[in-house]
């Protein structure tokens, strides 16, 4: 049994390695004019750097993601943040009131970019 503790081990590390890599790549992916696009379109069809940082935000844990939180339908969302438990409600990551979905959609890519920037 400890031969099947080490595999484990190798390939967690073998994962954390492969993010690594992958997070430094994304990185270079991150301009103004992605930025942009997803500004005047956040869904729809992207370009390959804004989808392949669509992707890799979205893959994340749900203990790593950011939701929108609709306070007036149609008037007003706030940006949360996801527990990743279960009956563990989403904590607010700050006081800002988004007029449109799409604002708020916004922000949350803004602020996975940021964290991606920052990790």
């Amino acid at each position: 049994m400890p031969n099947a503790t080490k595999i484990q081990d190798r390939d967690e590390l073998f994962k954390q390695m492969f993010e690594a890599k992958q997070r430094d790549f994304l990185r270079t992916l991150v301009t103004t004019e992605v930025a942009e696009e997803h500004r005047i379109a956040p869904c729809g069809q992207h370009s390959e750097p804004l989808d392949r940082l669509l992707l890799y935000f979205n893959r994340r844990p749900l203990s790593e993601r950011y939701a929108i939180m609709t306070i007036e339908p149609f008037k007003a969302y706030r940006v949360v943040a996801l527990s990743g438990q279960r009956g563990v409600p989403p904590k607010d990551v700050d006081n800002e009131i988004y007029p449109s979905h799409i604002e708020a959609q916004h922000a949350i890519f803004l602020r996975n970019v940021q964290e991606l920037l920052e990790s």
